[in-house]
């Protein structure tokens, strides 16, 4: 099949972006499918940069760059729903170039076949409603939040478009608010042979010497973006109900550290809070950890998790994210009922540092259950309804 996948970017530093990538070299590679992504950057994945006269193969991944305008994120969505679909017909009218299936992890046209959905923004509005909040970012977020929710609500009710989805947690949602029952579940992987407890273990004194942990420090950490949404304040409250623990907390993402400092200064946090960007390097991050904690808001699947578990870490996650039905708790993770108690956040974080023994044994069946995730199993259920959506035709 030639597929047109669509994504504004593609790397392995972020879940959604990530996840896609491991599916499409596993379409064009393994399944033998001639993929032309249309993107405005790509790194972390080896592409051919497409031109007129490109003779295809169907064992390649054919890059066709859209452009992208800098601009606040609502304007450069805009500019990149409508800029994908310009270079499409292009293509189409100009080269001739016509495609057995569109498929997009997300929300990125209006004209897909498959799409596997990551979060489901009417959710996120409702939270965001629930928790107002003031400033600049956060008018510009309910704006984003209110553009999405519109096209959830035009391309979902699409009979004919297919939807795949990471976690029953959010077929469940596409059910609530679209009336979607046929949503099929294609869990994320993860890439045991990187993230493992011995790469973990191989990495862990440079890792804590780096970030300046000394040896009887207990690092906490939590990887993402929009912090608001996976509990940080939560996260940061909890710290402070423990302050007499030596516990500390590494924050990695994208969002801005600057509207969670003033929690951190009235809290008293400051020498026990680190925040770092994304990084290529997040295994380091993980080696360098003790704990994972996730009191998510919401949370689709929540691929961090998934990665710290493969690597061997006790994991504490909230059942409001996907991960969470995958999770038996007090066997291979902590689950948080109520990832807003910061009192039963402390109790569980309390458990596990004064109980060794627990920590080891959540770790070694985290590390276990994680060998039941595979790239290649969430590839194959793309490959068989992208399949599916061309029969359709």
């Amino acid at each position: 099949m030639r597929i047109a996948v669509l994504s504004p970017f593609v790397d392995r530093r972020h879940g959604t972006e990530r996840s896609l990538a491991e599916i499409v070299e596993r379409l064009a590679y393994r399944h033998g499918h001639e993929i032309h992504l249309y993107s405005q950057r790509v790194t972390d994945l080896r592409v051919t940069p497409f031109h007129d006269h490109t003779t295809t193969s169907n064992q390649h991944i054919f890059w066709h760059r859209v452009p992208s305008l800098p601009a606040p994120h609502l304007l450069a969505f805009l500019f990149w729903i409508f800029a994908n679909r310009f270079c499409r017909l292009r293509d189409l009218w100009l080269r001739h170039l016509r495609f057995d299936a569109v498929f997009s992890p997300g929300i990125n046209s209006t004209d897909a076949d498959l799409i596997l959905v990551h979060a489901v923004f009417h959710r996120l509005r409702e939270l965001q409603q629930d928790r107002p909040s003031k400033g600049l970012r956060s008018i510009h977020r309910a704006i984003y939040y209110r553009l999405l929710c519109f096209l959830e609500d035009l391309v979902y009710r699409r009979k004919s478009l297919r939807l795949a989805v990471v976690s029953p947690h959010t077929a469940r949602q596409l059910a609530q608010y679209f009336g979607r029952h046929d949503a099929v579940v294609v869990p994320n992987g993860v890439d045991t042979s990187l993230f493992s407890p011995a790469s973990r273990q191989a990495l862990r004194n440079s890792a804590r010497q780096k970030l300046g942990y000394s040896p009887g420090d207990v690092v906490l950490l939590l990887v993402g973006n929009d912090w608001r949404n996976k509990g940080l304040s939560v996260l940061l409250e909890t710290l402070s109900r423990l302050r007499h623990l030596p516990l500390y907390l590494c924050v990695v993402g994208n969002d801005a550290p600057a509207d969670f400092l003033p929690q951190v200064q009235s809290l008293q946090l400051s020498d026990r809070v680190q925040f770092f960007p994304e990084s290529s390097e997040i295994l380091s991050f993980y080696s360098a950890a003790d704990i994972y904690v996730a009191p998510s808001l919401e949370d689709s699947f929540n691929l961090p998790v998934l990665e710290a578990m493969a690597c061997g870490l006790p994991v504490v996650v909230s059942r409001h994210a996907g991960i969470s039905e995958y999770i038996v708790d007090g066997v291979d993770g902590i689950l948080l009922d109520a990832p807003e108690d910061s009192r039963a956040l402390a109790g569980a974080l309390s458990s596990l540092l004064h109980q060794p023994e627990l920590r080891l044994s959540l770790g070694e069946n985290a590390s276990r259950k994680a060998m039941q995730f595979s790239w290649d199993r969430q590839a194959e259920a793309v490959h068989f309804l992208l399949v599916g959506s061309e029969s359709k035709q």
